[in-house]
């Protein structure tokens, strides 16, 4: 089945530098330290006319301010918001751009942005975790869930799943005093066993990288029987997506996942489940132990192997919907990365548009520019726009059931 993130023909050479620039299958969203900056396309002049900007800082809670228009003109299928994550190339969020310092296109074509504002949004975050990785990463991820309950707010809205061959959802949306009661629930579930242990001889003592122990739960795992063991993180994304897609418009979705990647066996694909990211203006970011967290692994880590599953399916998914993937090992790391994801997903730019095209189920392209020189633009790469009988509904699919992805032009 084609990728429904790929690229529209006859994307001009100026799109290097914009939202569109980290590739599909990257082994990571963060910047690298070596790449040279780029040129983005100019934006509109200053003082561009027609736009609806919510000053930074404003309040954002009390009726009947400039913030709750955003969500007035949500009612209106054709109304577009696209968050916006801005860095240096040091990973660095740029803050303090105006409306003027962006431009906007939704299948190559110029749109006129009709609202603006950097102002934070609370959260709507269901928090999936892989149970199926090794018990000695699963301890080690469990022991910094005191770190993941202190990097949500108080106006944030928290649901917990779990996955290792089948999807549980451990808790359903609520504060995140409730959070810390479902962490708490399942903090003594065990992760793999890797097999039985060696004592001695050549292979008593593991595995090793460049002379490095290595993680044993850093490669798809088998069963006593020699199968492969099943990790469903498509199905679990589905569910968890399903159950956001409910959530308030003024809160910012996204799925929060603590994994190695893994995929294998799921009953959803990654083009079905992409679909219902895309229709819901839902955010994947990640942190990556074991496997994905390893130096000199990335590459493996990307490879589709057929009838094998994805070894690291998390960059696409945080690719194509505007998230993030950060590597993490340590407990230290661990800990860091919750904070930098809450951060990054909350202080995002949100710019609106109002699409002159009819609804329908088709996919549409979307590319953000900036004016600046040298950043690095993350937004979603495209979206799927709710049919006009369900305009004032979320758009669910069963977890067992999804719907068929459309393709997007060019695939």
């Amino acid at each position: 089945m084609p990728d429904v993130t790929a690229p529209v023909p006859g994307m001009g050479d100026d799109a290097a530098d914009t939202s569109k620039t980290n590739p599909q299958d990257a082994g990571k969203t963060r910047p690298d330290a070596n790449t040279p900056p780029g040129t983005n396309p100019q934006a509109p002049p200053p003082g561009s006319e027609g736009i609806k900007t919510v000053p930074a800082g404003k309040d954002s809670g009390g009726p009947g301010n400039d913030f709750d228009e955003l969500f007035k003109l949500q009612v209106n299928v054709n109304f577009i918001s696209v968050p916006v994550t801005v860095k240096d190339h040091d990973g660095k969020m740029i803050d303090g751009l105006l409306a003027q310092d962006f431009s906007l296109y939704e299948d190559n074509l110029k749109q006129t942005i009709t609202f603006f504002t950097s102002d934070p949004f609370p959260l709507s975050a269901a928090v999936v975790i892989d149970l199926g990785i090794s018990e000695t990463t699963l301890k080690k991820v469990s022991a910094t869930y005191s770190a993941l309950d202190g990097s949500f707010g108080p106006f944030d809205k928290v649901a917990v799943f779990t996955y290792g061959n089948t999807v549980q959802k451990q808790s359903d949306f609520s504060n995140p005093q409730r959070l810390q009661a479902a962490l708490q629930r399942i903090r003594d579930l065990q992760g793999q066993n890797p097999g039985t242990p060696v004592v001695g001889g050549p292979f008593g003592s593991g595995p090793t990288t460049n002379g490095k122990p290595v993680d044993p739960g850093q490669l798809p795992l088998t069963n006593q029987t020699g199968t492969r063991d099943s990790r469903v993180l498509n199905d679990a994304i589905l569910m968890a997506a399903t159950e956001l897609a409910h959530q308030p418009r003024e809160t910012r979705k996204i799925i929060f996942v603590i994994s190695s990647g893994y995929e294998y066996r799921s009953r959803a694909s990654y083009a079905q489940v992409l679909k219902v990211l895309l229709t819901n203006g839902i955010a994947i970011y990640a942190v990556g132990v074991e496997g994905t967290a390893i130096p000199g692994l990335n590459k493996l880590d990307k490879v589709h192997i057929p009838g094998q599953g994805y070894t690291d399916i998390l960059p696409k998914y945080a690719n194509a919907t505007g998230g993030d993937v950060i590597e993490s090992f340590s407990r230290e790391t661990i800990e860091s990365a919750y904070q930098a994801i809450t951060a990054q997903a909350r202080n995002q730019y949100t710019l609106g548009y109002t699409t002159p095209q009819r609804a329908s189920s088709s996919y549409r392209d979307i590319e953000v520019r900036v004016k600046r020189p040298g950043l690095l633009v993350t937004a979603r790469h495209g979206y799927y726009p709710l049919p006009p009988q369900r305009e004032t509904q979320p758009v669910a699919q069963p977890a067992d059931t999804p719907a068929k992805p459309q393709t997007p032009p060019g695939s």
